[in-house]
């Protein structure tokens, strides 16, 4: 059984999305590695904030039918630049149940054990399903201040949670709770200024998403907020130069409660576009690394709808702040063109041609961390999800398997496996062009 200290993994429990034909013995390799990653690995493998990835990747290789070799050769490959946790400091721990305490903890990845510690506990306490609720949905300073962090770190937290929830792994719940809590929350104004913005107007707009990236695309001013001396595109950038304009954009996306699933298929299939045709030819097809994980952490949104105790207003603005970070998200890279023709047109390099072949190759991947092997995963359930919808969006039938042999191209050519911020030509100087380019 798994409890907040155990991992424990069944064929039964693999997720929304898998493979057909996991057995008991994978299930048990994945147990054991990722027992082995709570107990002596950190959530960030340095002082930096950069995340650790063996939860996400095990758990997605596992789910696309990984054997127990596959399972344990990518464990070894991702632990030899993690670290130890910190020891727990139980004086923080006891100080972290009062909001007003922990505020002064919140956003400093030094008190990643200690918020874990906490979080178990908490879950404990109320069971995982009230913990969330409790700490991230209630609606009151402290939740929506966790909610904010949530989507902080480029989605990392989002991502590890979801992973948590999906395969119904307490442990893993509370990691992703101290995740969210150790990151800082500067995209607060945006988040609730756009929901001002959107209570403001007195006939709510109706735009797509994919309507609203044209739309962004031809705003000059906030096209090229970002600039390539930034640090974080993001923050320094469209949130320095063009709030206001991005803020008016993304108060006009929303998801009703009546309409929770479709709008959830309208986002996942409006950043499957922008992260598979966001392209420079003639130089060979990458993807963006900031955009994966838009495209990553969308599989999970539909688990956090099937959870009974969130009311329809909180599942509305979960799938809401998730659109309007995508749409965020696209302009932090400068707003590169999307390319149709390069997805719907995309002949795999080797001939792959099943998404049986492709989870097969994607699950022996040297040197992916997992942002390839999710990538293909939720494209895979994307292509099921947005089906049922009829398809509305920009990619349509046959696209999302050719968007997943891209990812994994992107990986196996030459060059960076792949780019950061698409949108600015510096970022493809080391690509080649095609016809230069050779596996």
């Amino acid at each position: 059984m798994a409890t907040t200290t155990k991992i424990h993994l069944t064929p039964s429990g693999a997720g929304i999305f898998h493979a057909p034909g996991i057995t008991a013995e994978s299930a048990a390799k994945a147990s054991e590695v990722l027992q082995e990653n709570h107990e002596k690995f950190h959530l960030f493998f340095n002082d930096e904030g950069f995340h650790n990835h063996i939860v996400h990747h095990i758990l997605t290789i596992y789910a696309l039918n990984a054997s127990p070799e596959e399972i344990q050769k990518q464990y070894d490959g991702n632990t030899s630049y993690q670290r130890p946790p910190d020891p727990i400091r139980q004086e923080v721990v006891d100080e972290l149940g009062d909001y007003e305490k922990r505020k002064k903890y919140l956003g400093k990845e030094k008190h990643s054990s200690d918020f874990q510690a906490f979080y178990q506990k908490e879950i404990e306490r109320l069971g995982w399903e009230k913990a969330l609720l409790e700490h991230l949905f209630k609606g009151d300073e402290a939740a929506d201040d966790m909610l904010v962090r949530l989507f902080m770190g480029f989605l990392h937290p989002l991502i590890h949670l979801g992973f948590g929830v999906e395969f119904k792994q307490p442990a893993i719940i509370a990691q992703g709770l101290a995740q969210t809590a150790a990151h800082e929350n500067w995209l607060a104004p945006f988040f609730h200024g756009s929901e001002e913005r959107a209570a403001s107007y007195e006939t709510l707009p109706t735009k797509s998403l994919v309507e609203l990236l044209d739309e962004i695309r031809e705003d000059k001013k906030l096209s090229t907020a970002a600039q390539w001396s930034d640090g974080n595109k993001l923050r320094d950038g469209v949130m320095k130069r063009a709030p206001e304009e991005m803020i008016g954009y993304a108060s006009q996306w929303g998801a009703g409660p009546e309409e929770l699933e479709e709008k959830t298929a309208e986002m996942i299939n409006a950043v499957a576009y922008y992260t598979s045709a966001a392209q420079n030819p003639p130089k060979q097809v990458k993807l963006d690394f900031y955009y994966l994980h838009s495209l990553n952490s969308s599989i999970f949104l539909p688990t956090f709808l099937s959870l009974p105790l969130l009311s329809p207003a909180q599942k509305s603005r979960l799938i809401t702040w998730k659109g309007r970070l995508d749409l965020v998200m696209y302009a932090s890279r400068r707003s590169p063109r999307l390319l149709r023709d390069e997805v719907a047109g995309y002949v795999p390099r080797g001939g792959g041609k099943t998404w049986e072949e492709l989870f097969r190759r994607v699950r022996g991947l040297d040197g992916d961390d997992g942002h390839i092997a999710k990538a293909v995963r939720a494209l895979a359930f994307g292509e099921g999800y947005c089906g049922k919808f009829g398809g509305k969006g920009r990619m349509e039938e046959g696209m999302w398997e050719k968007a997943g042999w891209m990812a994994l191209d992107s990986a196996q050519t030459p060059g960076p496996p792949l780019i950061r911020s698409v949108g600015f030509e510096k970022a493809w100087e080391k690509v080649q062009d095609r016809e230069d380019a050779k596996l």
